[in-house]
This record gives structure tokens, sequence and C-alpha cells, in this order.
């Protein structure tokens, strides 16, 4: 059993354990899944680059589907990183989502799910980057693991120190606005790593197409901590898949 898989067992056989990271119930009356794929043909209708009209296409759609929050994302191949040269990558840009994103309005608080330390932290400040990031160690069952919460407010990070200790449903951030985020709709973008390969404050959630296979043996599956349980017409959230 390789590292990933490892890891996946642990995060399946814990997940009653493990707290909610906002504070609403992401269930399906509360959830709706959006696609922000190239399949999406309604993305091709409004100007993706300004994030004042992204905003409101995205807390419109989940107003009009009457939920809540929006959800999704995990390995999603998708058209919006195209509004920013951050994604650029030496003739092949990337596009492919290693997260999971809970779009939700600024000022949400966000809480830790599981004990941890803080490992580190930065403000990734360039367009369409993370803003305010934090990334939390975790240890189950002699396996260390990682969550990296993204697009947080500047707050978020100030009191923050590597080593300090979190406590399962410890609040430890809030979600940043748009000046502040990587100029993204407000949302959190969550991931669970394996393996840093070295970064602090910082890793890559979006990958080229040509790493797919490589960066989903580092990034598993967000929603067997998230515990989305939530399906759409269109598309369903991917569950304990890994």
């Amino acid at each position: 059993m390789n590292k990933k898989e490892h890891v996946v067992k642990i995060l399946k056989e814990n997940r009653d354990f493990f707290s909610p990271v906002i504070d609403i119930e992401l269930i399906n009356k509360n959830v709706h899944v959006l696609d922000l794929s190239e399949m999406n043909t309604e993305l091709s209708q409004i100007d993706i680059d300004d994030t004042e009209v992204l905003t409101y296409y995205i807390f419109e759609t989940i107003k009009k589907n009457k939920k809540k929050v929006g959800v999704g994302g995990y390995f999603e191949d998708r058209l919006i990183y195209k509004r920013s040269k951050h994604f650029d990558n030496d003739g092949e840009p990337r596009s492919i989502h290693l997260g999971i994103d809970i779009w939700i309005e600024a000022g949400a608080s966000i809480y830790s799910p599981i004990p941890g330390i803080v490992h580190s932290y930065n403000n990734n400040a360039t367009y369409g980057d993370y803003g305010p990031t934090l990334i939390l160690e975790h240890l189950i069952e002699g396996e260390t693991f990682y969550t990296l919460y993204g697009h947080l407010s500047i707050e978020s990070i100030e009191d923050k120190i590597k080593g300090q200790q979190v406590r399962r449903g410890d609040v430890i951030a809030n979600v940043g606005d748009e000046k502040v985020n990587g100029n993204w709709p407000p949302h959190l973008h969550f991931q669970v790593i394996t393996d840093l390969l070295g970064n602090e404050g910082d890793f890559s959630g979006v990958a080229p197409p040509s790493a797919k296979e490589y960066f989903h043996n580092l990034c598993v599956d967000p929603n067997l901590i998230l515990k989305i349980d939530v399906t759409s017409p269109k598309k369903t959230i991917q569950f304990l898949q890994g």
C-alpha cells in the first residue's frame, strides 16, 4: 500500500470523527454543485475576466437554485483559469483543479476539521493565485498529511505561528474578498495533500493536464473530509474516490 492509498484508507475509516469546515451543513438542501468547466456553455456568455461579473454569475446561480453555498471542482478541467497568466505553464496551461471549492460569502468562518498544527502560511498575492493561504499538518494512525486553505482574509494568517496547535472545530480563518484573495469571487479552496514536496505556505492547486496522474497521487479527494452529500441533475460530487 503506497502513501496515498494509506491516507485514503485512514480518512475513510475516520470520517465520522471529522468536524464541518463551515457553518452551513453540506447536504443536498443547502448545496449547489457548480460546473466551471468548458462543458458549461453559460461561461462563454459572460466575461470571466471581470471578477465582478464572475462573482455575480456564481452567487446568482446558487441563489437561482435556492441553495446557500456552491461546491465542486475536484479534478475538474476548468475554463476559468484562462483569466490569469498565473496558470500559463510553458505552453501547456494549468487547468485541472486539485481541490474542492466552497463558494460562500466573504467573512464566513472556516474551521479545522481535524486536530493538527500550523505547518506554514503565506500571502500568495499574484493575480489569480490563492492570496492568503494556510496549511495545517495532521497525524492520524502514524500517517502525516496536510490540508490547505486558500483565498482567505489577510487577518487569517496574521496571528499564525508555525507549530501552533489546532484543535478539531477551532476557527482557523475567514473567507477573503476579491481585494485580497487573488481577485476571485469569495470562496474557500480546500485541498488534501499527502506530500508537500518541500513547499511552505503554498502548493499547486491547479495542474496541467499532462501531470494529472502525478498530482492525483499527491492530492486525494477532499470530500473524504468534507463529506459533502449532494447530487445535481448534471453532476454528482465525487465522494470517497481518493
